[in-house]
């Protein structure tokens, strides 16, 4: 619905910018000199602005990149509000509230694209993915160093456990040889 107003308004300043052009002339002729992409000519701005609407309306409506599109017809409001709702320059009341009126419906759509372009329809946003990215890999990370840090510990025991099996061995096999030594010693007493 929000889409309408810029398709058929953005076709018909693309069919015929002359209704336009004059009262986007204070607009256009800064943003001409300060941007090379705004064309100087006012009638090939208003055009072009009238075509971004009509397409990015378009694909709004069908909802074929919803955030991109809102967030070029927000973009293209932004002229369009600055340059035919002058209301602070209407010198008659009626013609002043007229132009006020225009001028908040249009920040009122400003606000409904910029909801539309966050909007991510259910789907995390690139942003939420790269944080709850960076969140399981942090997570990851700790959860695989402190399994490293037990299997280290584990590894650690089971070292201490084998030296300490080793030096009983070693023991043992000493007091084997004394023993085999004096019995050895005795035999030959005892034979000789």
């Amino acid at each position: 619905m929000m889409a309408s107003i810029f398709v058929i308004q953005g076709f018909d300043t693309l069919r015929h910018p002359e209704k336009v052009a004059p009262r986007a002339e204070p607009v256009v002729r800064p943003l001409a000199d300060r941007f090379t992409a705004v064309p100087a000519k006012t009638e090939d701005a208003v055009r072009l602005n009238g075509a971004v609407q009509m397409v990015a309306g378009t694909l709004l409506a069908l909802g074929r990149f919803p955030r991109l599109s809102a967030l070029a017809l927000a973009a293209t409001l932004v002229p369009t509000t600055a340059a035919g709702h002058r209301f602070w320059e209407a010198e008659e009341d009626a013609d002043r509230n007229q132009q006020r009126i225009h001028f908040l419906k249009n920040l009122s759509m400003f606000g409904g694209l910029l909801i539309a372009a966050a909007d991510t329809s259910g789907k995390p946003s690139v942003a939420w993915r790269a944080r709850h990215g960076a969140q399981t890999a942090r997570r990851e990370a700790g959860r695989t160093a402190q399994t490293a840090r037990r299997e280290v510990q584990a590894a650690r025991r089971e070292a201490r456990r084998t030296v300490e099996t080793a030096r009983r061995e070693a023991r043992l096999v000493t007091r084997t040889a004394k023993v085999a030594g004096k019995a050895g010693r005795r035999a030959g007493q005892l034979t000789g």
